[in-house]
């Protein structure tokens, strides 16, 4: 593999800057890595800081979040964002979709919204739109610069599997980009791996506790405790 593209975003004000920070000293150790950067129209100089990352050779554009960040596609608060990555001539990387789980946010009628302002958009839509493929599909017929990408979509036990024919993706095949959530999904690597990350976190969790004010100290107990269920969420997801 000669390239790797990743994402982050912000899923709150404030968050971006921090983010954004790290991608560049990524980006400047890892001259194969390509980045879509992180975006919240609500921090200060958030404009200011978007042109400046764009600039960047191997920043693609940005990644929103729609369904975490809770705004919609449409949201004048991003039109300015989406006019400058247009005049850049970088990307958007959108999960707008319903899937795996939706609100008020995302769908395709809410991307349809932005796509009637911005018909020239250049977006990429995660997990091929998910749970409605047929109607983001149909999208590509219409909308020269939208492409899907694959993250999620196709394996079988997510719950989450593309019901197009094989035919549709023949069809659209060069606006089809390939992506991946690993090492977030539940694949046999992931387990095997997951499972050695709990239990490194574990015990260097309980050695410092030992080492500092003990296990059993108010704070370490609070720490613990989410902790805990946050080991608990991952052996759950395992299955």
């Amino acid at each position: 593999m000669e390239y790797i593209v990743y994402s982050n975003y912000a899923h709150k004000k404030g968050m971006a800057k921090g983010l954004n920070g790290w991608n560049l000293k990524v980006l400047e150790e890892y001259p194969e890595l390509y980045c879509f950067a992180a975006y919240h129209p609500d921090d200060d100089d958030a404009l200011g800081m978007a042109r400046s990352l764009l600039d960047h050779p191997r920043i693609l554009g940005f990644k929103l979040q729609l369904l975490v960040q809770m705004f919609y596609p449409h949201d004048e608060r991003l039109f300015p964002l989406y006019e400058m990555v247009i005049e850049k001539g970088k990307r958007l990387l959108l999960h707008v979709g319903n899937g795996p789980i939706g609100n008020s946010f995302v769908g395709i009628d809410n991307f349809i919204k932005l796509l009637e302002k911005y018909p020239d958009l250049p977006a990429n839509v995660a997990h091929m739109g998910g749970f409605e493929y047929g109607e983001f599909i149909r999208l590509l017929d219409h909308f020269p610069n939208i492409c899907l990408d694959t993250t999620w979509a196709f394996l079988p036990q997510s719950g989450f599997m593309f019901d197009q024919k094989k035919e549709v993706l023949e069809a659209h095949k060069n606006r089809i980009i390939y992506g991946s959530d690993f090492p977030i999904l539940s694949t046999p690597e992931r387990k095997r791996l997951t499972a050695c990350w709990i239990s490194t976190c574990h015990t260097i969790f309980t050695k410092r506790c030992s080492k500092k004010t003990g296990l059993h100290s108010w704070g370490n107990r609070v720490k613990w405790g989410k902790l805990s269920l946050f080991y608990l969420y991952c052996y759950l997801t395992l299955e």
